[in-house]
């Protein structure tokens, strides 16, 4: 028969039931179902960016530049979350660094604390980049981190191009010349304030000698005043001493005249009378003293005398019996004797009482003895004395007639010294008067120079003058102000790894789906022979896993040793899968029990779906929402995740998490084949005669 009719015979077996068209619908729709499905899925990921959870550490403490604030850290918080880039979600560190760790979220952008300090410093003596920290885990999803680079990069242009801007406004505000131009100002004004300060000094100094030149100045004046009055006082003394010297002298020239001759005849007998009052003096100055010391005595004598005499008295002339011829003389005897011892009381009482008189008495005495013996001792000679006095005072009155001429010039040029030294007063007190004005002029020139030369040098501070390095480095920092500080845990070294976890499973699951094709799922003669349905299954099971561990041995060790895959945990993966390959097995081998040549076209369905929900390529979060949904339903998922941690790094918590859900899927699909080997156990009509047979 030829081809052509063979063909027919084929395509007609389609239209013997319901089951082979709706095979034959799937057959055709397949390849659309894979391209649109796989299409679906990736179709617009950047789109939907905005869904991806991705932590956001604003830990910048702001900044003082110009006297203005600046909160870089801030601006950017409020310009991303402004953006539809990632789904910001600010976290503290802590939290931003366990949450990509455990895959809470897919990476994390931070701002530390000295962002705004850093980016400030571009105008300081050293200009630091302000430096943004992402934090990647390629354990996590592989294109996320692709996609960060490119999205921060695009925030660190925009965060640059605000740096270069507050550094550009400040480090171009004046140049080196300008900067040399202002110091050299501000060392000239340094010299003015200098020499200013010296003329503010001196006539500080000026004004002070002047003040004390006025006082000075008012005192001599006031001095003059006094002395003025005093030499007048002078002037009519001097004058009136000379008329007493004059007066004096015309007088002892007078007595020189009679008294002369008289001593000149004469200077013996004065001499010997002198001396005569000399020794009186003496004697009446020694019986003097004889009366001071015998009065007492004497007194007691009168008193003792008295006593005697009454005694007799009475004796002779009281107590007698016959009168005695003398009584009358005794009595008179008896009262000169009380008088005399009256008298000596008497005495004694007034010596006692001019005690100090009579000392005076005694002394007045000796000085007249002593001058009467002088003028005994100068007797011979007092012609010559009153000759040598009467010279002295005419002398005196010459003398006295010359200060008096003298007293009344000096009173006369005093007068005019008083009308000069008030001139002079009145003078110097303008001149300090002026003095004062002149320093509070220079005081405020002064302080006009201070400011002027502090001007200048704070102008000259804030002018930047860099050399040749400085420059270089202020321009680096100003083409690139903002770093991106990146760094990636667990990083995947190329693409191809960031991947693996993808396409190891797909190949993997392709394996078992051929394998089942020229394997049946379900051994026909223990079908017949009756044999229990668990051992049925895993007949039919066991086989597949076999050859599933020699694809994972040959697939591993090409990729390893021929491709270069480097994986962080290599005998857990290969363990690992071994795992998947059973689990995977186990399901195709399920879908080919229960539905038979139909089951091959779900398990291509099923692939698909898997391929397309597992988020091995873009986020799952990025697809629509059909593909979230089914995405925790289906081992693939969970497989992919596991992988990652497995190949890149990471930690195991997806990895047990995925052998679980595999182990689960596993002894599900092998139930539910032993399930269906018993209902095939049991001969029905559409088994001796399948509608669609593969």
């Amino acid at each position: 028969m030829r081809t052509p009719r063979l063909a027919a015979l084929e395509l007609r077996r389609f239209g013997r039931g319901k089951l082979p068209r709706a095979a034959l619908v799937a057959l055709l729709v397949l390849p659309l179902l894979y391209g649109a499905l796989y299409l679906w899925s990736f179709w617009d990921p950047y789109g939907r960016l905005d869904k991806i959870p991705v932590a956001l550490v604003n830990d910048d403490k702001g900044a003082s530049v110009g006297g203005k604030k600046l909160t870089a850290g801030d601006d950017i918080t409020k310009g991303l979350h402004e953006s539809d880039v990632f789904d910001w979600r600010e976290v503290s560190a802590a939290e931003a660094e366990s949450g990509v760790e455990d895959g809470t979220y897919y990476l994390s952008l931070t701002m530390p604390a000295d962002f705004s300090e850093r980016i400030a410093s571009s105008a300081g003596d050293s200009p630091e980049t302000g430096a943004l920290q992402v934090r990647t885990n390629d354990a996590n999803n592989y294109i996320v981190g692709q996609i960060s680079r490119t999205v921060f990069s695009e925030v660190r242009e925009a965060a640059s191009t605000k740096a270069s801007r507050s550094f550009l406004d400040r480090i171009f505000v004046s140049f080196s010349d300008i900067h040399g131009a202002t110091v050299k100002a501000a060392n000239g004004a340094d010299k003015l304030e200098g020499g200013i300060g010296k003329a503010e000094k001196g006539s500080k100094d000026l004004a002070d000698g002047l003040k004390d030149a006025k006082e000075g100045s008012g005192k001599l004046s006031t001095g003059l005043k006094k002395l003025d009055k005093g030499a007048g006082d002078l002037e009519d003394g001097s004058r009136r001493v000379a008329q007493g010297t004059q007066k004096l002298a015309d007088k002892v020239n007078g007595i020189d005249a009679k008294v002369g001759p008289f001593l000149r005849d004469d200077e013996k007998t004065i001499g010997d009378t002198a001396r005569l009052v000399t020794d009186t003096s003496k004697a009446m100055r020694n019986n003097l003293d004889d009366l001071v010391k015998r009065a007492p005595d004497a007194a007691r004598d009168a008193h003792a005398a008295a006593d005697v005499l009454n005694v007799v008295h009475k004796a002779r002339c009281e107590d007698a019996v016959l009168s005695d011829p003398v009584c009358s003389d005794l009595k008179k005897a008896k009262q000169s004797a009380a008088d005399v011892a009256t008298i000596g009381d008497g005495l004694n009482t007034l010596i006692a009482d001019q005690d100090g008189d009579l000392k005076k008495l005694d002394k007045q005495l000796g000085t007249l003895q002593q001058q009467s013996q002088a003028l005994a001792d100068r007797a011979p000679h007092l012609s010559e004395d009153l000759d040598d006095a009467v010279a002295r005072i005419n002398k005196l009155n010459q003398g006295a007639a010359k200060v008096a001429a003298g007293a009344k010039k000096l009173h006369s040029g005093l007068g005019g010294a008083r009308s000069g030294a008030v001139d002079l007063d009145s003078g110097v007190g303008r001149l300090k008067t002026g003095a004062y004005d002149l320093n509070g002029g220079i005081y405020k020139l002064v302080d006009g120079s201070g400011k002027l030369s502090d001007g200048l040098h704070d102008g000259a501070g804030r002018i930047p003058d860099y050399d040749k390095k400085d420059r270089d480095a202020r321009t680096e920092v100003m083409a690139d102000p903002v770093q991106l500080l990146s760094r990636d845990l667990h990083k995947a070294p190329n693409y191809g790894t960031g991947f693996a976890p993808y396409f190891i499973p797909l190949s993997l699951w392709v394996g078992a789906m051929v394998a089942y094709m020229l394997i049946a799922p379900m051994n026909r003669r223990a079908l017949a022979a009756g044999a229990p349905a668990w051992r049925i299954a895993l007949a039919g099971w066991l086989p597949v896993v076999a050859i599933g561990v020699l694809q994972t041995v040959a697939l591993m060790s090409v990729l390893h040793w021929a491709v270069g895959l480097q994986m962080a945990r290599a005998a857990g993966t290969v363990g690992f899968l071994f795992l998947v390959t059973a689990c995977f097995a186990a399901i195709v081998q399920w879908l080919n029990a229960r539905f038979g040549a139909a089951g091959r076209i779900l398990v291509l369905a099923l692939l698909m779906l898997q391929l397309t929900s597992a988020g091995g390529t873009y986020p799952v979060q990025t697809s629509p929402g059909f593909f979230n949904a089914l995405h925790p339903f289906l081992p693939m998922s969970y497989v992919v995740e596991a992988l990652r941690r497995l190949i890149t790094g990471g930690g195991l918590t997806p990895v047990w998490q995925a052998c679980a859900v595999l182990v689960a899927f596993t002894a599900g699909a092998l139930a539910l084949t032993a399930l269906s080997a018993r209902r095939r156990q049991v001969w029905t009509l559409d088994r001796l005669h399948p509608e669609l047979t593969l």
